[in-house]
């Protein structure tokens, strides 16, 4: 069985990107997220995505409050396994998401120079010998090829999937760059003020939220509060089909350059994060560790240092809940698995939607409302 938190080389790296999408602004309907857009915004949660929509959203000129019960990323966030890469999955809501991910976070780049992201690629192989599938943006290597892309490989499988494009981000870091950013373009920011309930007006509109320090207003207000979304909108009457999905990340201590790129495999998902350490995601940390140092040369010293378990946001489809809820003028959702691939274009285009006003067609199969 593959790792929960791996990601399963032969039905999620093998994506379709869509031709022609990358780079190119998706088609847009003009005044259909809400029928008076507000500029006035409060974003519940500091993590990546939240982080993200409060930056493009004061980027783009609105008037931003970002509020967290704890630091930037300190949640969900600093416990991914933080793997970006613009191959997905061929088919789903996030499927036009997921392939312009490298492409976004290259953008992103641009505008925050020096954010910790590195494009290393990633190699992915199954124990079955037959040659896997290769999406766009994906090609089928051979064993010598392994070898020279991961050098201290023990036994390179006969064929690997190779994805020169994609890369890892230090989760963290990019968080903390984003809130940074907001505070630049003039974002309000509460760091260590829990969100108590979301305030409504006596005509049912969204007025701001309630914090253990006091109330904070805002026309609209974005959930983006992870596992935590689902309870700050059950009182509204707002059913978000959200699940704490558990997550296992494994940190070890390791020579330097062992492995050169994400590693996926039936074992863990494996990548470099600094000279001396490695992480992986993946169930068991004395089976995963026992794996790293049967696979590497030189591995033989790699030790267990920490694992935390992640409680992840799962929403029931496994795909994202972006998007105004009917019925709550005011109150927007963004709440998703793979927080830390999607964030630079989710923000993005939630920013697009707040802000502008336009229903931006990428979040159209995302909606609250498909379930």
């Amino acid at each position: 069985m593959p790792p929960s938190c791996a990601v399963n080389a032969a039905n999620v790296r093998a994506r379709d990107r869509e031709p022609g999408k990358i780079g190119k602004t998706p088609p847009k309907v003009l005044n259909m997220v809400s029928p008076a857009v507000s500029r006035d915004l409060v974003v519940v949660g500091a993590g990546i995505v939240g982080a993200s929509v409060a930056y493009h959203a004061a980027r783009a000129g609105a008037d931003v409050t970002l509020v967290d019960a704890g630091l930037p990323g300190a949640g969900v966030t600093a416990d991914s396994f933080a793997w970006i890469g613009a191959s997905g999955v061929r088919k789903g809501p996030a499927a036009g998401l997921r392939a312009t991910a490298t492409a976004e976070y290259h953008r992103l780049g641009a505008e925050l120079p020096g954010l910790p992201v590195t494009w290393s690629g990633s190699l992915s192989w199954t124990r079955e010998g037959s040659a896997p599938d290769a999406g766009p943006g994906q090609t089928i290597v051979d064993a010598a090829t392994v070898a020279t892309l991961e050098p201290t490989l023990r036994q390179p499988p006969e064929w690997a999937v190779w994805a020169p494009d994609d890369g890892a981000v230090d989760s963290v870091g990019v968080t903390e760059r984003l809130v940074a950013g907001a505070r630049a373009h003039g974002a309000r920011v509460h760091l260590d003020t829990p969100v108590t309930a979301v305030r409504r007006d006596t005509a049912g509109r969204i007025a701001g939220v309630e914090t253990t320090a006091g109330p904070l207003s805002g026309a609209t207000v974005v959930l983006a509060a992870g596992a935590a979304t689902a309870a700050l909108g059950a009182p509204l009457g707002v059913r978000v089909p959200v699940e704490p999905s558990p997550c296992p990340l494994i940190r070890l201590s390791a020579p330097a350059g062992p492995v050169r790129t994400v590693v996926n495999t039936e074992d863990f998902d494996l990548r470099q994060v600094a000279a001396d350490r490695l992480i992986a995601a993946a169930d068991s940390p004395e089976r995963t560790l026992a794996a790293v140092r049967s696979t590497f040369r030189g591995a033989g010293d790699v030790e267990l240092l920490s694992t935390r378990l992640g409680v992840r946001p799962m929403p029931a489809d496994g795909e994202p809940i972006v998007g105004p809820v009917a019925g709550v003028p005011g109150l927007y959702l963004a709440v998703m698995h793979s927080a830390v691939t999607l964030a630079a274009a989710v923000g993005r285009l939630v920013a697009r939607e707040l802000v502008d006003g336009t229903a931006e067609s990428a979040l159209s199969g995302c909606r609250l409302d498909r379930f």
